[in-house]
């Protein structure tokens, strides 16, 4: 198995600077809850403190079997599968978010495709009424916010929560995949448009969409607004032809308030499809999904493993691959956590695993 820590540059024109922590803090695999059944899945993580995080997905699943919703619980030592009274239908929570410990929402799908809205109060999880003949996809909180993405009759749809109810809010052209919220007034939203990758940005009245990259089929994943001035956009880089099932090259840019600059990162193919930001808010870490490098000249086959994990410091990346675990293959997907107020960030998402199956995934890093 692929396992080792490396360093890359950004770009030719940036210097590599080695960090202390690669030696010393390398991520860790965390075992998941005994009582979680086999043949399941992880999709998103949120963190209050490093006691306190939930982690969502769905356990029992097979080839033509929905499965169950899960949720899991750090609680300081390690993870709980956490209750779930009343909650009997099969389907999956596909995303997580809370705008504090006592205001957590979880967003799924049941097997007929019906919406389904999990909050937790502090004291336990309990179904809420989703949004009228919407069909959700995600939630996002910050700031005292908590936006919903989904669509109705088939047409995309964003929602704020408001009071007791939840207020449609107009979407900006093309598609959104994710959004980070600041304030009622201050949303980026990471998607694609007729033109390419986009993130738009909302003043409270209105959206304001950019291009990050022009070129065909590029979309962005994932968007982290450290200010004004500083905003990451990460997900795939267009290509154009080629086989089905072509690895695709990532795309890594960055907003100066003015323009994007495309930033290199240290692997030529995969999706990067999270970024999580450091204890002051600014980009700490990049998470490659089937990250791969070209290999040495005449090998075969010509692909070789990525980094899955890219350590920003301002200037230069550190690489890590994840730990390997017996009988599992590489991660399918690493979504970010980072818990507040410290280094320590947690990544979580399905695994391959024998026999064409898959497995949960945590990871830890400090």
């Amino acid at each position: 198995m692929r396992r080792r820590l490396l360093l890359a540059a950004l770009a030719a024109a940036m210097t590599v600077v080695p960090s202390a922590a690669a030696d010393t803090l390398p991520w860790q695999h965390v075992p998941v809850p005994a009582q979680t059944r086999p043949q399941a899945a992880l999709n998103e993580a949120v963190a209050f403190g490093p006691d306190r995080a939930w982690a969502v997905g769905a356990d029992a699943v097979g080839r033509t079997a929905p499965g169950f919703p899960l949720v899991l619980r750090w609680d300081g030592t390690a993870w709980q599968r956490q209750a779930l009274p009343g909650i009997g239908w099969q389907g999956e929570l596909l995303s997580v978010a809370a705008t504090s410990p006592s205001a957590v929402w979880a967003v799924g799908r049941d097997a007929a495709g019906g919406a389904r809205l999990l909050r937790f109060d502090g004291t336990a999880w309990s179904e809420s009424r989703p949004p009228s003949g919407v069909v959700l996809s995600e939630v996002a909180a910050g700031g005292g916010e908590t936006w919903l993405i989904g669509s109705r009759n088939g047409t995309q749809v964003l929602l704020r929560r408001e009071g007791l109810g939840w207020q449609d809010v107009p979407v900006p052209p093309g598609s959104v995949a994710d959004l980070h919220v600041l304030a009622a007034d201050d949303v980026w939203a990471a998607g694609a448009a007729a033109e390419g990758a986009a993130v738009s940005h909302w003043d409270g009245r209105e959206w304001r969409q950019t291009i990050v990259d022009g070129f065909p089929r590029s979309a962005v994943n994932s968007v982290l607004a450290v200010s004004p001035t500083e905003v990451w956009a990460g997900g795939t880089a267009g290509f154009v032809g080629g086989p089905v099932g072509r690895p695709i090259p990532p795309l890594l840019a960055r907003w100066d308030g003015q323009e994007w600059n495309r930033v290199a990162v240290p692997t030529e193919f995969g999706s990067i499809g999270s970024l999580a930001p450091d204890a002051s808010g600014a980009l700490a870490w990049v998470a490659v999904a089937r990250s791969q490098k070209w290999g040495p000249p005449g090998s075969y086959p010509p692909l070789a493993p990525g980094p899955d994990l890219l350590a920003w410091n301002g200037e230069s990346f550190t690489e890590y691959e994840e730990p390997a675990v017996t009988g599992e293959g590489d991660s399918r997907t690493l979504r970010l956590a980072p818990v507040p107020g410290t280094e320590t960030v947690w990544s979580v998402g399905r695994a391959d695993g024998p026999e064409g199956t898959f497995a949960p995934r945590i990871l830890r890093f400090g």
